[in-house]
């Protein structure tokens, strides 16, 4: 299972016209794709973020180690429902359809946020966040039927609501419940 997970998600980040055609004809259920891929990647970004509190910090803190991860947690389960939740109400589709686009989408965030939560030192990594932008243009057509003249608007507010979603989440989080802050 891990090993399809790995593999789906470098095929979505290195050739993503390949991918969302071949994700387009894959028939999978809702329960299945949420069990075998959304799932343990919120899983594996928030076991990072427990693991890299614990030791990438001068000083051994348990308690701020669970704070990040539920930290990371609530916001990236949070986004990720949230998001999909958004675009089904602006664009008017289908829930389970938007909540796999979504999910798929976030790959990159997912990966992103397991790297960085390990190596902080690798910061200016961020700044690929914006290839999702590219994701989302190539599953516009394909995955989501969207039409041309409309391609642009879509990639844009869809784009901006995976990305902002769970930033929005954390900050939130932290505002709200400033043990979690540190």
């Amino acid at each position: 299972m891990y090993k399809e997970i790995f593999r789906w998600v470098i095929a979505i980040i290195s050739q993503p016209a390949k991918a969302w055609v071949l994700l387009a004809k894959k028939g999978e259920k809702q329960e299945e794709f949420l069990s075998r891929f959304v799932y343990p990647l919120i899983g594996f970004v928030t076991v990072a973020a427990f693991l890299g509190v614990l030791f990438t910090r001068k000083e051994f803190d348990l308690e701020l180690a669970l704070k990040s991860s539920i930290r990371t947690l609530v916001s990236s389960f949070g986004g990720f429902y949230l998001g999909a939740y958004l675009m089904n109400e602006i664009w008017q589709g289908i829930f389970k359809r938007w909540l796999r686009f979504v999910g798929y989408s976030s790959s990159l965030m997912f990966a992103l946020n397991i790297a960085l939560m390990l190596l902080p030192e690798f910061f200016f990594l961020r700044i690929f966040i914006l290839y999702t932008f590219y994701i989302v243009w190539e599953g516009a057509g394909p995955y989501m039927g969207v039409e041309e003249k409309i391609r642009l608007k879509f990639v844009g507010f869809t784009t901006a609501i995976i990305l902002l979603t769970p930033a929005v989440i954390e900050i939130l989080l932290s505002m709200l419940m400033p043990g979690l802050s540190f």
